[in-house]
């Protein structure tokens, strides 16, 4: 197939169509780093600051500790811990073992969790004391024996530790002192640790796979349960290059890792690729604009990335008035649509107070890691989500035959690349739904979105298959008509569902959330309506109209539209 996007990298030429991916663990590619920038910053977390020596030894000592622990090359361990240094240092620790990591959000309730560790068969699960409850019912009725319970506060500064203690961590019950298979973070590690001249507990463990399944990260599952989505090294790899390349990040330079970890945007972007390229991510256990924007004010970080909610969150708040961000060289969203106004405002933003660069849109999904397109710097285009990373390839084609579709032309978009998931744990069916082998001899990786790719190979999104709409038999993107509505200047947010109707038999409904100083009317919502008819076929204004304070909202930041539609429907 064309690749016409090429000819935007022409100063990364050299890997535009080939990324070359160390055969390296992920625990390798940390090692290498520690090697090559032993005393430079890797992550500052809450005034405390740790060089890449110092993670390589945590991680070491917290590999010795699992071993002594149980933990072998053929386990699954869930990871379900915020933005904490627990998490990284696990995160590359298991990898060391050669066994699984298995991330999970650390607020999931007891039968999400119960679906996590059946599926992988996880033995071990390390997570935070305030969460403890929602694991422990399942050690003994699930694979789960061993719990290790970290604390927030295990590695802030001595006089945080004891201000967390005395006000937020009086609030959370203490985990019983004879709880079966469980023990401390820090009793794990200390137990990892061995007398001088002692053989470390993780020698001889198998090296981890640098092709087969290292990661496991879960799907959204807002229309069913959670599939595990098994991932690589060399998908990791792959994506800490391209972006490396693709954004510019560099030795020295920081990202605002407010992402979570068990979201692949946070745990690939944010913080395995400054690994790979010596750069620091600062970690951000918990999110609300005032954290975010002392964030900014203290770290002046080079890097952001978030969802769209975060940047409309920032917005709202006054104080983001006091950043500065003349030493920002990127900001990047990903996750959600990235609407058009809020990007004139947020670019309007970055100006005015000392920034040269634009926030720029990516596309992906956790089944290839987290983007596989990314507007390149310089060259953003209105609409557009950007163009294939480099090593990927990217194309819009019939979801039903598997035909490539021509330019303009709007059909599912599908890639393949070395990002690619292996598949989906334990479910076959569903992963020979979403890798499909084409005429080409490729094998694609079918997204279940819509869009269009023009002609110099920038991608337009349209909407999920599973969100296209018949009014009339005519199709209707939701994800259009939310853009006009977002458009208009007494709109913040809108989401637009389908409903049953006698005559059309679906019509659409738009939930509305209001900018600050309008007030919800009759007259406001007919304005809106004729705003829409200006913009859109008569099939796609919406006939009903609702004001909201807020959205229900999924645990990475996406409306959850199909919330939404259950009350629309009752």
């Amino acid at each position: 197939m064309d690749k016409p996007w090429l000819r935007f990298y022409e100063d990364i030429a050299h890997i535009a169509e080939n990324v070359e991916i160390p055969d390296k663990t992920l625990y390798e590619m940390l090692a290498l780093g520690a090697e090559k920038w032993p005393d430079q910053l890797v992550i500052a977390y809450m005034g405390r600051h740790f060089t890449y020596s110092w993670l390589l030894a945590a991680v070491d000592e917290c590999a010795d500790g699992l071993a002594a622990a149980g933990v072998t090359s053929q386990d699954s361990v869930v990871v379900s811990l915020p933005n904490i240094p627990n998490v990284v240092i696990a995160f590359y620790a298991v990898n060391k073992l050669g066994a699984r990591a298995v991330l999970t959000h650390p607020l999931s309730s007891t039968p999400e969790l119960e679906h996590y560790i059946t599926q992988t068969g996880a033995r071990f699960a390390i997570t935070v004391d305030m969460f403890y409850s929602s694991l422990a019912k399942l050690v003994g009725t699930t694979p789960l024996e061993t719990l290790v319970i970290a604390h927030i506060w295990d590695y802030l500064k001595p006089v945080l530790k004891v201000g967390f203690k005395l006000t937020k961590g009086r609030k959370i019950a203490p985990v019983p002192k004879d709880a079966p298979g469980t023990q401390t973070w820090a009793d794990m590690m200390a137990g990892g640790r061995r007398g001088k001249g002692g053989e470390p507990s993780s020698s001889g463990q198998g090296r981890a796979s640098v092709t087969g399944g290292t990661v496991v990260l879960f799907s959204g599952g807002t229309t069913s349960l959670p599939k595990g989505i098994e991932l690589t090294a060399a998908n990791f790899n792959a994506l800490a290059i391209s972006m490396g390349e693709i954004t510019g990040i560099s030795l020295g330079h920081s990202v605002l890792a407010i992402l979570p970890a068990f979201h692949g945007f946070g745990l690939g972007l944010c913080i395995h690729t400054p690994v790979c390229v010596g750069a620091n991510f600062i970690l951000v256990p918990e999110f609300s604009p005032k954290i975010y924007i002392d964030n900014l004010i203290k770290y002046k970080p080079s890097f952001i990335a978030g969802v769209p909610t975060l940047f409309q969150a920032l917005l709202r708040d006054p104080r983001f008035a006091k950043v500065d961000f003349s030493a920002m060289k990127g900001a990047y969203s990903g996750g959600d649509l990235l609407t058009p106004d809020l990007k004139r405002r947020f670019d309007e933003v970055l100006t005015r107070q000392g920034g040269t660069i634009e926030l720029v849109e990516g596309y992906g999904m956790t089944e290839c890691v987290t983007a596989c397109v990314v507007s390149p710097r310089h060259f953003y285009r209105d609409g557009s989500m950007g163009i294939p990373i480099p090593g990927a390839t990217v194309g819009v084609f019939d979801p039903d035959t598997g035909v490539e579709l021509p330019y303009d032309t709007a059909g599912e978009i599908c890639m393949y690349g070395p990002t690619m998931m292996n598949g989906y744990v334990n479910d076959e069916e569903a992963t020979a739904h979403a890798l499909r082998l084409h005429d080409d001899g490729l094998l694609w990786l079918h997204t279940g979105d819509i869009g269009t790719m023009d002609s110099d190979g920038f991608l337009y999104f349209k909407g999920r298959i599973k969100r296209l709409l018949k009014i009339s038999g005519v199709s209707v993107y939701p994800m259009q008509v939310e853009q006009v509505l977002e458009a208009h200047p007494a709109v913040s947010r809108a989401c637009v569902v389908g409903v049953p109707d006698d005559y059309q038999m679906t019509r659409l409904k738009a939930f509305v959330i209001l900018e600050t100083g309008y007030e919800p009317t009759d007259t406001l919502s007919s304005e809106m309506r004729e705003y829409c008819k200006q913009e859109l076929i008569k099939w796609a204004v919406p006939r009903d109209i609702e004001f909201r304070d807020s959205f229900p909202m999924t645990r990475v930041g996406k409306i959850a539209y199909t919330e939404l539609e259950k009350e629309a429907h009752s």
